[in-house]
């Protein structure tokens, strides 16, 4: 009865808790890529900083700023020689939620390696300041392209990415390694600086740009108290 009883319990899940710190401080740089009606996606460099409030080890909130550059275009290339170079800086809201949050993980398990992948989104402000632009056709001066060169519009970023995540000497997760992609749908014509009204210049599309970054973050703060089901074996 008594070896029945304990192979009953081994069978179950068991339960425990965990401790995590409450904030996280991160940084880290990456490369942007315009989608927008100027024809070509060019590449740019950017930097973020976030501050993020942790509500369990796997759902947050958070702020993020980023600066850098948004391309576009080839004035030698281009259907219309546009192109323009977007010094941006933008500051956005952002929630996330990991996959962590809805399984049960072995800590030595693929699972585990996977407890970090997450998906989020938000909502925020991008100031555009066009460092460099062609407002007039270099081989028929006479055509201009109206826009303006310094704008703000709303965007909307939504964050495809993974965290790893690394113990301090205690063996709380203070350290983490972030990769992630963003795509962010801006309401405006700003991003590119090009607002021309004649239908072959503009496509009725939103202006886009992806973010692919790579960070770290420093967890700290508050200990929070998660509870969470594992396996021991």
């Amino acid at each position: 009865m008594l070896i029945s009883t304990i192979l009953f319990a081994l069978s179950l899940p068991s339960f425990g808790q965990s401790n995590f710190y409450k904030l996280s401080i991160g940084a880290g740089a990456g490369v942007t890529q315009s989608f927008t009606d100027v024809r070509k996606h060019d590449f740019g460099l950017a930097g973020y900083g976030t501050l993020d409030y942790l509500f369990t080890p796997y759902i947050s909130l958070g702020l993020e700023f980023q600066k850098g550059e948004i391309n576009g275009g080839n004035v030698h290339t281009d259907p219309y020689n546009r192109q323009f170079i977007n010094s941006y800086q933008a500051i956005s809201v952002n929630g996330k939620i990991s996959l962590g949050q809805f399984i049960d993980f072995n800590y030595t398990g693929i699972s585990s390696r996977l407890k970090g992948l997450y998906l989020g989104s938000g909502v925020g402000v991008v100031q555009n300041k066009m460092k460099g632009i062609v407002r007039n056709n270099p081989n028929d001066p006479s055509i201009y392209y109206p826009g303006q060169n310094a704008s703000k519009d709303i965007y909307f970023p939504v964050n495809l990415g993974i965290n790893f995540f690394f113990p301090d000497r205690d063996g709380f997760y203070r350290y983490v390694l972030n990769i992630n992609y963003q795509g962010n749908v801006t309401l405006g014509e700003g991003l590119d600086g090009y607002d021309d009204s004649s239908v072959r210049h503009k496509s009725g599309n939103p202006d886009i740009y992806a973010f692919y970054s790579i960070g770290v973050k420093y967890n700290f703060g508050k200990i929070g108290l998660y509870k969470k089901r594992f396996k021991p074996f």
